[in-house]
């Protein structure tokens, strides 16, 4: 259909099933913040935010905020450039050093990682909050000369993971942009007051999401913080237009002017909570984004004890597309391009459990219910296909028969167990289902129980 520039039009656009088959997606914060790569380590943005705005920003875990934490008196990261760089050493000067080390990146590792860790798409950040951008852009910086990266990283990234198979989509920092503003975010009122609203900035930040969806044909446009008064239904439509399996992420609002209440883009085709995961079914598609660590940008503060291991984010992965979420999952590489050993260790260790158990994972939906357990309190989840019924038991060390509450089956049901092809005995006791489990098994994270047929309700 031809979609035009208005919200009764584009509210028509729907999901793609490729989204919904998707589930799992690899975020990457890379820039001259990772030249410093600098944050206080041990808080989620959760825990962060509890201790207070003006705490939080000040106290920011987010690397990637560098250049923000940076400009807060007294603030950790302001005591650490000081004795790092100097004081007459300038953010600005990270520029020339990101661009002498990305010489060293190897696009094509970067897509042949995520492609064994099991994503099927990958988003990378062209611009985050410090306005620098990963790609030459006809559209300059006003207020800084050669604020770009010297390699077309965008356009290099892009074309090494869509040519092994997987899917290519771009965050854009949308009314944050420090390049224009140097005042610092230091709580929720000057949060607002960051916000870009100039005639100048709105052409800039327009101007660039039209160049990235005609360069670069991305799938998926993930916007940041909230959008520019302007009317974005124009951007959504023309890119709906090009490319009808397209997606755009929740974070679209928008302020007028001064004062004003957000005032949303009323469509968006997926939610995006950060560093949580629902604890029901939504309706509503969504994805919930986080990093290995506790930054999305790479932190050299952060050691293993900050970095999910394998099986924590298996389980969220589990727990995410029960409940009809994707999970974007974050790296945050060094300056040179290298992925720290810890990060790329969790993203193959969910790769190799997805071997064996990706078929409960991609191409499924939601079932009438996402939880459940056992007689003996095992935590169960649940997906489906249109044939089977998958069970997720989040437990390892499984040695005697379990017995699953409220699950009946049909007499001729078989059970598999996903990686083991031997059959599975098992046995209706009322409304319960016992499930024998084989004795000479390999224990591997998250045992998968396959049901054919799928049980009716």
């Amino acid at each position: 259909m031809k979609y035009e520039p208005n919200r009764k039009s584009i509210k028509q656009h729907e999901v793609p099933d490729w989204f919904h088959d998707a589930k799992f997606g690899i975020f990457i914060h890379w820039g001259i913040y990772s030249v410093p790569s600098f944050a206080i380590t041990g808080l989620d943005l959760g825990e962060s935010e509890k201790r207070g705005s003006d705490v939080h920003f000040k106290n920011n875990p987010y690397a990637e905020w560098y250049l923000n934490t940076l400009r807060i008196e007294g603030s950790p990261t302001q005591e650490y450039h000081k004795e790092k760089y100097g004081v007459d050493f300038s953010y600005d000067d990270f520029v020339e050093i990101f661009n002498e080390e990305i010489k060293k990146w190897n696009p094509t590792e970067w897509a042949q990682i995520f492609k064994k860790a099991g994503a099927k798409y990958v988003v990378l950040v062209t611009k985050h909050h410090d306005g620098f951008v990963l790609w030459p852009s006809k559209f300059k910086n006003p207020h800084k000369e050669n604020y770009q990266a010297s390699r077309d990283i965008v356009g290099e990234l892009s074309k090494e993971v869509k040519k092994l198979g997987m899917r290519f989509g771009v965050y854009y920092s949308g009314v944050l942009d420090w390049s224009f503003n140097p005042e610092p975010i230091t709580d929720k009122i000057s949060f607002l007051e960051n916000f870009n609203r100039t005639p100048e900035y709105i052409e800039y930040a327009n101007n660039h999401w039209y160049e990235l969806i005609d360069r670069y044909e991305p799938i998926i446009l993930w916007n940041d913080i909230g959008y520019v008064p302007t009317n974005a239904y124009e951007i959504v439509a023309y890119y709906y237009n090009k490319f009808p399996d397209g997606l755009i992420n929740d974070r679209w609002s928008q302020i007028k002017k001064e004062g004003e209440e957000f005032r949303k883009l009323h469509h968006w085709d997926f939610i995006t909570p950060e560093y949580e995961v629902f604890d029901k079914i939504m309706k509503k598609k969504w994805e919930t984004c986080r990093g290995v660590g506790n930054s999305f940008g790479f932190n050299r503060l952060e050691t293993e004890e900050h970095y999910l291991k394998p099986k924590e984010l298996i389980k969220m992965l589990i727990e995410t597309v029960s409940k009809n979420g994707n999970l974007l999952l974050n790296l945050g590489p060094r300056a040179d391009g290298s992925i720290p050993e810890f990060q790329k260790n969790a993203i193959l260790g969910i790769g190799e459990w997805l071997e064996i158990n990706g078929e409960a994972i991609y191409g499924t939906r939601p079932w009438v219910r996402a939880e459940g357990e056992t007689i003996d309190g095992i935590e169960l989840r649940f997906t489906q296909t249109t044939d089977n019924l998958y069970v997720h038991l989040f437990e390892i060390s499984l040695i005697n028969d379990i017995i699953i509450e409220s699950l009946e089956l049909e007499e001729n049901s078989q059970i598999q167990l996903l990686g083991y092809n031997r059959k599975i005995k098992w046995k209706q006791e009322e409304k319960d289902l016992l499930v024998k489990i084989p004795d000479d098994l390999t224990l591997t994270s998250f045992l998968v129980l396959k049901i054919t047929p799928k049980p009716k309700l």
